[in-house]
C-alpha cells in the first residue's frame, strides 16, 4: 500500500513559529490547482503497481480552500490511480477555517479524517504564536466537528515560554473533553529565520527551555496513556485503530508521493523533493515538466533512516532487519553504540528489537544521531 501527499501552499497568515513553504496571497490558488492536477498526472506511472491507501492534505493550509477544489483534487488522484475502497483521506485544518456548514461540507466530499490546528486553548499562547483563530473558535469548532466526524486529530504545542505544568495540563484536559481518538504534540521550537528566532534574539520572547520541554512531555505521555491513547510515535498518540495510516506509513518505509511545491517523495530507495516555490512550481508544471530533484539513498542512508524512525515508534529497530537488509557489520556497530544507552536505561533490547525507555522516548532523536554510521569505512 502507498500513499498520495498533496502540499497545499497557502495560509491566512504566518505562525511565528512555521518554516514551513507557503503563501499568503492566493492569486495564483486557481493556476496552483491546476499545476497540482498536471503532477498528479504526470507521476501516475510511479504508481502504476501501487494501491493508494491514503490521501493526505497538508500545508500550509488545506482548509483555505473550497470543498470543490478539494474534491477537484481528490477526482484527478481516483482518475489516474488506482484508490483502496476505503482510503484514509485526511485534510488538515484550522479552527478558523471550520464553520459548521464546511464541516458538514467535508463530511460529505470523501474526507474521513480531519488533522486541526488547534496547538492551545489559551488566548495569550495562540497570540504569541500568532495563530490565525482564537480559544473560542478552538473550542467550537471540536464541537461542530465531533458531531460529523469520527477520526479527529487535533495537534498541540508544548514548551511554550512561560507555560507551567499546570496550565500545560489544562491544554490536554480540555482536549480530552472532546473525545477525540487522536492528539499529536510537539515540543515548540526555534527554526532559523522565522519570526519566533527574531523575537528570542532580541530579548522580546524568552528562551525556550528544554527541561520545560521534557517536563511538559512527561506530563503529556502519563495522562493520555490514563485515558487509553497508545503512545504509538514520539509526537503521535491514538486509540485503537485510529493511529493515523498516512504518517505511519513514513515512519514503516512505505511509498509515496509529494505533490505540490517543496513535497517530498519515497520509494524505497530514492527519495525527491520539488521546488520551494509557487512561481517556479506552477511554471514548470505549464510546461510539461516535473519541478523535482532525486537523491539514491546508500544503505548508510537507509540504515540512518530506520533508525531515526524506528526508535520514535512502538514498532522500534529489528536487529533481525539490521542484520539481513544492511549486513553484520552495521549490526556489530548499532550493538556497540547502544550498549552505553542500554546501560543508562534509555535503550532496551526485547525479542530482537531494539525500543526505547520511558526516559528515553524524549531523547529518541539524539540517541539516534549516536547510533548512526557516519563514516562506514571507519568501522570495517
Amino acid at each position: 500500500m502507498s500513499g498520495i501527499y498533496i502540499h497545499i501552499p497557502f495560509c491566512k497568515q504566518a505562525c511565528h513559529y512555521c518554516d514551513f513553504h507557503f503563501s499568503t496571497s492566493l492569486k495564483k490558488k486557481d493556476e496552483m490547482l491546476q499545476a497540482l492536477a498536471k503532477e498528479i498526472y504526470l507521476r501516475k506511472e510511479e504508481f502504476r503497481n501501487e494501491i493508494v491507501e491514503t490521501i493526505y492534505f497538508g500545508g500550509g493550509t488545506p482548509s483555505i480552500l473550497t470543498i470543490e477544489d478539494i474534491r477537484f483534487l481528490i477526482d484527478e488522484v481516483y482518475k489516474h490511480y488506482n484508490v483502496a475502497e476505503n482510503p484514509e483521506i485526511t485534510l488538515e485544518a484550522n479552527p478558523d477555517d471550520l464553520s459548521e456548514n464546511q464541516i458538514i461540507e467535508f463530511s460529505k466530499n470523501q474526507i474521513n479524517r480531519l488533522s486541526i490546528g488547534i496547538q492551545s486553548f489559551f488566548e495569550d499562547d495562540l497570540k504569541l504564536m500568532n495563530r490565525a483563530h482564537n480559544a473560542d473558535e478552538a473550542k467550537k469548532c471540536l464541537q461542530k466537528a465531533t458531531q460529523y466526524f469520527d477520526n479527529i486529530s487535533i495537534d498541540l504545542i508544548y514548551g511554550m515560554p512561560n507555560m507551567s505544568n499546570e496550565k500545560w495540563l489544562q491544554n490536554i484536559e480540555t482536549a480530552l473533553s472532546f473525545n477525540v481518538p487522536h492528539i499529536s504534540s510537539y515540543a515548540l521550537t526555534v527554526e532559523p529565520k522565522t519570526a519566533l528566532h527574531s523575537f528570542i534574539k532580541k530579548g522580546i520572547i524568552p528562551q525556550l527551555d528544554d527541561e520545560v520541554a521534557q517536563e511538559h512531555f512527561h506530563i503529556l505521555v502519563d495522562k493520555l496513556q490514563e485515558h487509553g491513547f497508545i503512545h504509538y510515535e514520539l509526537s503521535n498518540f491514538g486509540k485503537e485503530n485510529y493511529f493515523s495510516k498516512n504518517n505511519s506509513s513514513y515512519w514503516l518505509g512505505k511509498k509515496y508521493i509529494g505533490i505540490g511545491p517543496s513535497a517530498h517523495s519515497y520509494d524505497g530507495k530514492n527519495r525527491g523533493w520539488n521546488i520551494s516555490n509557487n512561481s517556479l512550481y506552477i511554471k514548470s508544471l505549464h510546461d510539461d515538466k516535473l519541478p523535482i530533484e532525486m537523491e539514491t539513498l546508500t544503505k548508510t542512508d537507509r540504515y540512518n533512516e530506520y533508525i531515526m524512525t524506528g526508535l520514535r515508534t512502538i514498532w522500534g529497530v529489528s536487529l533481525e532487519r539490521i542484520e539481513t537488509e544492511f549486513g553484520i557489520t552495521y549490526l556489530n556497530y548499532l550493538n556497540k553504540q547502544a550498549a552505553k544507552f542500554i546501560k543508562d536505561h534509555l535503550l532496551f533490547v526485547d525479542d530482537n528489537v531494539l525500543y526505547t525507555t520511558k526516559k528515553g522516548k524524549f531523547l529518541s532523536d539524539g540517541i539516534a544521531s549516536d547510533l548512526f554510521y557516519i563514516d562506514l569505512a571507519t568501522f570495517l
